[in-house]
């Protein structure tokens, strides 16, 4: 954009003192018209520089004089670059950062370059997996964010085949290292994993903001309804002393712990957005949980441990299969009505946190 370019040029000539057009040029990766053009269009806004023609002429700030763009004291620049530092695996970045190191006095600039080297991000995780976004959808929606454009957005849901609707991009946020994008949609305003987005392409028609939205005051009211719904059903439990903090590393904030019962082990009470869901949750910490009330959960535990005994009891003959399919036919692990349609929602219910259009 030219207003970033205009402060890159102006940084340089700060730096260098006087400058050539083919040096701002060759600088900012620009062709020699359009320096020259930013040259002058600085000039033109009232910003002391000149230019003097003839061996040894250029570009200068009048005066020598410096422009300050920031007032930032020595703290404020540590963290800047301490929160910019791990993010500049871009190009963009990247130059971006040497550009405002340059326009530092020189006594901060070792503290800057020094906090940018102090963290690193790592975007995939255990498995090696990427868990970021992808780069090419988050710029288009970002750019749409700020320009204010429509755009079409592609998006696969969890089950579902990709489609595309017309939605306001209204602003990105990242929740525990997930990002989301809050729009409008014909349905009022939705929420849209970025992982999910298949595709982007602005319409060129302007968004239709609500009137006063303002983004945090949004993402709380759309989060919060989630998370409404993500305790719709409270379970207590006792739960073995070495099984405790496994169930914290679960279930997280979900887990409320009381204090230690008689026989050494601890009452908690655990929450979750449906009785069956709750149920297929702690199912795999086995007897180590003992759900106490509602009795709904424990019926629903009752009819998966029923249905896992039915699967796995040794007496049961087990047809060759390929242990990564399972529930294909002749498979030994079979799709089973309870659990199917546990983990359904298991998995619609952990993956946003709100409905998306």
């Amino acid at each position: 954009m030219r207003a970033d370019r205009l402060v890159a040029t102006l940084l340089f000539l700060q730096e260098r003192g006087r400058v050539t057009v083919p040096e701002v040029a060759a600088e900012l990766e620009v062709s020699e018209r359009t320096a020259r053009r930013d040259l002058e269009a600085l000039a033109a806004s009232g910003i002391p520089v000149y230019s003097q023609r003839g061996r040894g002429g250029g570009w200068s700030l009048v005066g020598g004089a410096r422009t300050n763009l920031t007032g930032l004291t020595a703290e404020e620049i540590r963290a800047l670059f301490l929160v910019t530092g791990p993010l500049s695996a871009t190009p963009e970045l990247r130059t971006t950062l040497r550009k405002l190191v340059r326009a530092l006095p020189p006594p901060l600039r070792e503290q800057a370059q020094a906090a940018t080297r102090a963290g690193v991000v790592d975007a995939t995780d255990w498995s090696r997996k990427t868990v970021t976004a992808d780069a090419v959808h988050r710029s288009a929606l970002q750019d749409a964010v700020i320009d204010g454009i429509r755009v079409r957005l592609g998006y696969a849901g969890i089950g579902k085949p990709a489609g595309e609707r017309t939605v306001d991009p209204l602003g990105l946020v990242t929740k525990a290292g997930v990002d989301y994008l809050v729009a409008g949609t014909d349905k009022g305003l939705r929420t849209f994993r970025l992982s999910r987005v298949t595709s982007v392409e602005p319409t060129g028609e302007p968004v239709v903001r609500p009137p006063d939205f303002d983004l945090a005051t949004a993402w709380r009211e759309l989060s919060g309804a989630f998370q409404d719904g993500m305790q719709a059903v409270t379970a207590r439990a006792r739960v073995h002393p070495d099984t405790l903090a496994l169930l914290h590393r679960l279930l997280g904030g979900r887990v409320r712990v009381g204090g230690p019962l008689p026989d050494g082990w601890t009452e908690v009470w655990v929450d979750g957005p449906a009785a069956n869901v709750l149920a297929g949750q702690l199912a795999g910490l086995g007897s180590r949980v003992e759900v106490l009330e509602p009795p709904e959960v424990r019926q629903w535990l009752a009819r998966i441990g029923a249905e896992l005994t039915g699967t796995y009891a040794e007496d049961r003959p087990h047809a060759p299969c390929d242990p990564l399919v399972a529930g294909a036919p002749g498979s030994a692990v079979q799709a089973t009505p309870v659990l199917s349609s546990t983990w359904k929602v298991m998995t619609s219910t952990s993956s946003a946190p709100a409905r998306s259009g």
